[in-house]
């Protein structure tokens, strides 16, 4: 063990790797969440209602959000493994089929709100202030998912092939863009109306679709290897869709499962009150902030793997999986500590009453403690077995886990024994727990190895999925 992990120290390619990939993935996201947590800020000095309306508005949109995220993190796996190979035709059939699945299905996603919202946000909660909220909110913002369809699956593409500089751009420009937009909007300085909530929503989709637009944009000006002509993307014969299907659909699955969950656990607070939902809301902002870093090397494993499997180096892709069973725990409990460290501080930048400081407070302190368990189940998911094409098995982990223990334990604590927030949280981790040990044991195994591309692999371990 110590010579593995000496072994891992002095390897300064992997580390450099990891870095030059993993840091603007992670900045990115926290650029992305850092902007949530404003929108959240600004909501907030309007009220609890109004946090809780952008709340449910935005849940709609991260079940939109984590579909595209699933499509496009399966064409990644594709890219990636076609880069190994230097295979630029793979690159954009990969990234073409990827858009055939991900503009339908935002657009029908979009139709879905702009008709029915009330019915979706029913299904929430029943404070009916809340509610009409929210349907201002998400009627608004629909056309968003669109431009979101066409962003998170070219951004996916382009760190497959370890492009992730020109993402992170683009989005910094846009949400530039977006905070100065939704301070205008949202509180009318000058001679501007003030539109609340409804600001909030029209300054998301006007930002969403300039960054679609550079994002495009840029990829063409700077020649990359995915620009092409459009017949390129479409080149699609019977045998690849089949392939890409077997491997992207349990990632999509994967993504629909636990955004479902996700949901579920929104329900269950919001069923428990409108201070529960609130104090939630404001909790799940900081969480996602601090697990941008996780985010970020995550990624970069997703993308070093595939690229090292593409290239037939399964040594080195089976070393580098198991470095990664180290780091990312041993993140984890730096970054729990920062978490517990800022948990009493958090809530006094919210307009909110002092019982949902206090619950907020509580949350934090739970997942501060989950921290490490949720980091390498991140790594192990999002980061492997994703880059190594072991996408059904890590459908089934996540479903089973989630399903099965962290949603049924949460409700029960929640809505038949009806017990405070935290108590609440700390039930939903044993879903984290069954998780740590099944991805763990599979990750000390080489079955998660598996070569998605039309080339026969180099090693001969490597089999199709």
């Amino acid at each position: 063990m110590n010579d593995f992990v000496g072994e891992m120290i002095a390897d300064k390619r992997f580390f450099k790797t990891l870095l030059r990939i993993g840091w603007p993935i992670a900045v990115q996201h926290g650029f992305i969440t850092a902007l949530n947590t404003l929108d959240i800020l600004m909501v907030g000095q309007l009220g609890e209602v109004e946090i809780g309306a952008v709340a449910l508005g935005n849940q709609l949109f991260f079940l939109v959000m984590l579909f595209l995220f699933g499509v496009g993190s399966g064409s990644a796996v594709f890219v990636a493994q076609y880069w190994g190979q230097k295979d630029v035709p793979g690159i954009r059939r990969s990234y073409g089929f990827a858009m055939l699945v991900a503009l339908p299905g935002s657009l029908l996603a979009a139709v879905a709100v702009l008709i029915f919202p009330d019915l979706v946000l029913r299904f929430f909660t029943s404070d009916e202030a809340v509610v009409g909220l929210g349907v201002d909110y998400v009627r608004i913002i629909a056309p968003s998912y669109l431009f979101m369809a066409i962003t998170i699956v070219t951004g996916a593409a382009l760190r497959g092939t370890g492009e992730v500089r020109l993402p992170l751009r683009m989005t910094v420009i846009a949400i530039a863009i977006n905070a100065v937009l939704n301070y205008v909007f949202i509180f009318g300085p000058w001679v501007m109306p003030a539109l609340g909530v409804k600001g909030a929503a029209l300054g998301t989709v006007l930002s969403r679709g300039l960054e679609a637009v550079l994002l495009i944009g840029g990829m063409v000006r700077s020649r990359h290897p995915m620009a092409g002509a459009l017949r390129d993307y479409f080149n699609i014969d019977k045998e690849f869709a089949g392939r890409f299907v077997r491997i992207t659909l349990p990632v999509v699955f994967n993504e629909i499962a636990w955004s479902l969950g996700v949901t579920m656990y929104t329900v269950i607070y919001a069923r428990m009150g409108t201070p529960e939902l609130a104090a939630s809301n404001i909790a799940e902002t900081v969480i996602r902030l601090v697990f941008v870093v996780f985010m970020g090397s995550a990624g970069a494993a997703a993308v070093m793997i595939g690229q090292t499997i593409g290239a037939g180096d399964t040594e080195r892709a089976e070393r580098d999986a198991r470095r990664f069973l180290i780091l990312a725990p041993a993140g984890g409990v730096v970054l729990g500590l920062v978490l517990a460290g800022i948990s009493p501080v958090v809530p006094l930048l919210y307009q909110v009453s002092p019982e949902v400081r206090a619950m907020v407070t509580r949350m934090l302190l739970v997942i501060a403690v989950a921290v490490p368990v949720k980091s390498m189940n991140m790594h192990a998911i999002v980061g492997v077995m994703r880059g190594g094409g072991d996408t059904r098995y890590a459908l089934v982990v996540e479903a089973v886990m989630l399903w099965g223990v962290g949603v049924p334990a949460a409700g029960a604590a929640g809505l038949v024994f009806g017990a405070p927030l935290y108590l609440v949280l700390i039930s939903a981790q044993g879903e984290e727990i069954g998780k740590f040990i099944y991805t763990v044991r599979r990750l000390l195994s080489r079955t998660w190895i598996h070569h998605v591309t039309d080339k026969p692999p180099v090693d001969p371990v490597l089999t199709g999925p």
